[in-house]
């Protein structure tokens, strides 16, 4: 199934993953980390947040939404902190966007017994809207990228690829809760891969694990990062392929509104024939794109891929943009998409009134 065929649109809108964190929410998590308020005064702070989250998506137009991953503190510690078998000495922390040091000193249990709570979050978030949703997580690669101790002497992972392979499987069995709950729209985030491009053949691997048997639409972000609103690796994305050619996958999710959209020729040039999510807005800019630019960015786009095989979304999440330039650059994502999309002839049919099942 592709991408667009959740929709009776073409050029449908969404969002990558995480949303604006206000600045008292900031400090509330932090509050928690330093042991200040407890995780149900915490969890109730989130939700709304969250409310508000998906409410100014909808206000925006984004055709799907997501929960904006309000309650991660960052892209990695809400997922190690649940896995069995991942050890994390220190869970204060002097601010609630650094890392946890995790290490693993045994083999992941195997079992799947202990779930990591992702499918109770994407059943909150389906109670808030009747549009679709996307629910992402960080893939495995990137995880084991923070945990301590593969590949040296007396690991419990003496090749570090295997850990990769170990996390990947733990993701597959939470994928299946996912998808038991309802999720249709589930994206796998690898923004540490850039920094490690020989290492795509494994990262694809590990990908192909998580898929394996879950029935939904599966998308794969990559980008260069994106830690305080800086990229934290440069380059171009000749490393995923050809190995991407082989992801289990629906959909490939790029960055190329800060970068440029040069990288749109690898499309081509590789023969990828699914659905792209094509970065237009920057998101480590505070400078708010007018929808004559994005238009333009999406007409770019359409050299090198179909219509019906686009999806328009920013760069990476929003999480570094004040509360009201991510409000303003979605209203005019959403904006640009809209002229395009009359340029080609199609109407303007609302995902609330199509898709309220998904």
């Amino acid at each position: 199934m592709m991408p667009n065929e959740l929709f009776r649109m073409v050029l449908p809108t969404t969002v990558v993953g995480s949303y604006s964190v206000p600045e008292w929410l900031e400090r509330l998590k932090t509050e928690y980390h330093q042991r200040r308020i407890s995780a149900a005064h915490l969890t109730e702070i989130c939700e709304v947040a969250i409310k508000a989250a998906i409410k100014d998506q909808e206000l925006a137009g984004i055709d799907i939404v997501s929960d904006g991953e309000l309650r991660r503190d960052n892209d990695i510690d809400y997922f190690l902190a649940r896995v069995p078998g991942v050890h994390i000495g220190q869970r204060a922390k002097s601010d609630y966007y650094d890392y946890y040091e995790a290490e693993v000193t045994a083999p992941l249990p195997e079992d799947g017994t202990m779930a990591l709570g992702l499918a109770a979050d994407y059943a909150f978030t389906r109670t808030l809207t009747d549009r679709p949703v996307k629910f992402s997580f960080t893939g495995p690669f990137s995880l084991s990228r923070r945990i301590a101790g593969a590949g040296q002497p007396g690991s419990a992972y003496p090749d570090p690829a295997d850990l990769v392979r170990a996390l990947a499987r733990r993701l597959n069995t939470e994928a299946r809760l996912l998808a038991a709950a309802g999720a249709a729209f589930l994206q796998v985030d690898e923004p540490f891969l850039a920094g490690y491009p020989e290492q795509a053949a494994l990262a694809v691997e590990a990908v192909n694990i998580v898929t394996e048997g879950v029935p939904v639409i599966w998308a794969l972000h990559v980008c260069y990062g994106n830690r305080y609103a800086r990229p934290s690796w440069e380059g171009h994305y000749d490393f995923l392929f050809p190995a991407v050619l082989c992801a289990r996958v629906d959909q490939l999710v790029l960055e190329f509104a800060r970068k440029g959209l040069a990288d749109l020729r690898l499309i081509r040039e590789h023969g990828w024939r699914k659905s792209v999510g094509v970065g237009v807005i920057d998101v480590k800019s505070s400078m708010v794109e007018s929808p004559d630019l994005v238009a333009a960015r999406v007409r770019r786009a359409l050299e090198y891929v179909a219509p019906e095989r686009l999806m328009i979304n920013p760069d990476c999440g929003l999480r570094h943009l004040a509360p009201d330039v991510a409000r303003r650059k979605l209203r005019a994502m959403v904006a640009g998409a809209a002229v395009v999309r009359g340029e080609l002839g199609e109407p303007v049919v609302p995902a609330s009134s199509t898709l309220q099942n998904l």
